[in-house]
């Protein structure tokens, strides 16, 4: 079977290549993204391949006999509208929702897959005027990740008996109870901790303390800045073994998935304004 580049398939067709690409992509055979054309899971079982060349990289190919009109049976997907009918809210919470767990960031008027998105079914699209738009397999409607941000948004109590649950199996956190109450009504665990949140309080840095990360891992961070996608974890306890395998455990989880952290120890908070102040720097927070 013989092959040829999308454009050579139009030229054979009596089409001008862009009305072939632009039919391509609404069949979501193609999809582009950073100024390249992308195989999709359906241009695959359609007949599509990818072909290198040296000189200009991959580049998408066609059977030369390609039936434009065929259809391929492929996972359903969805878009944020459908989402939010499905979850009773707007496009734009799910959006939100779908920001704050990291799967999309906004980009050229429009929103951008990260690939924590791609893994959890996230398919990149652009519109026919150029603005980037995402659609996803319909699994996210059950993904577990979505549907505890929906919950937690909307004060679900189910999910804070879940975490209690959770909290009972954690040795450490039984061991040291938040019973510190900072300034701003965090309740912490350690004298440390509390300085670091009044540090972040002070300086009018919005956090959450002791927020569930949406990964596949049941883990908990000390501190999270919504802002930046930024975790703080103070370590305090690293002359205790297990805890040292703790901490090693979580340094791996937080590599694994690329995620934006910020650590402290000890000699930090001796000089915590100074030293939390110049590692929040490096993600574009700016403190006086």
């Amino acid at each position: 079977m013989k092959f040829v580049s999308t454009t050579a398939l139009a030229k054979k067709n009596d089409l001008e290549p862009n009305e072939l690409f632009r039919l391509l992509t609404e069949k979501q055979w193609i999809y582009k993204k950073d100024g390249n054309w992308n195989l999709t899971k359906n241009g695959r079982i359609a007949g599509g391949d990818v072909k290198y060349n040296p000189k200009f990289g991959e580049y998408v190919v066609w059977p030369e006999s390609l039936n434009f009109n065929k259809s391929v049976s492929s996972t359903n997907t969805v878009n944020a509208t459908k989402i939010g009918e499905h979850f009773n809210i707007s496009n734009r919470k799910v959006n939100l929702y779908l920001s704050e767990l990291g799967w999309i960031e906004k980009g050229k008027g429009g929103w951008i897959s990260t690939n924590s998105g791609i893994r959890n079914g996230a398919k990149q699209m652009e519109a026919r005027n150029g603005k980037p738009y995402i659609i996803w397999d319909e699994s996210v409607l059950t993904n577990k990740h979505l549907i505890r941000e929906i919950k937690e948004s909307q004060g679900d109590t189910t999910i804070q008996e879940e975490d209690h649950e959770q909290e009972s199996l954690d040795d450490f956190r039984v061991k040291f109870p938040a019973n510190l109450r900072t300034p701003d009504g965090h309740y912490v665990r350690s004298r440390a901790e509390l300085l670091i949140d009044d540090f972040l309080y002070k300086n009018g840095i919005v956090h959450a303390y002791e927020r569930k990360l949406n990964i596949d891992e049941d883990m908990y961070c000390d501190f999270y800045i919504p802002s930046e996608k930024l975790y703080i974890e103070y370590w305090g306890l690293e002359e205790n073994e297990r805890y040292a395998r703790r901490k090693k455990v979580k340094q791996e989880i937080y590599n694994k998935y690329n995620i934006n952290l910020i650590e402290l120890n000890d000699d930090d908070i001796t000089n915590l304004d100074e030293r939390l102040a110049a590692k929040l720097r490096r993600f574009n927070i700016i403190v006086d």
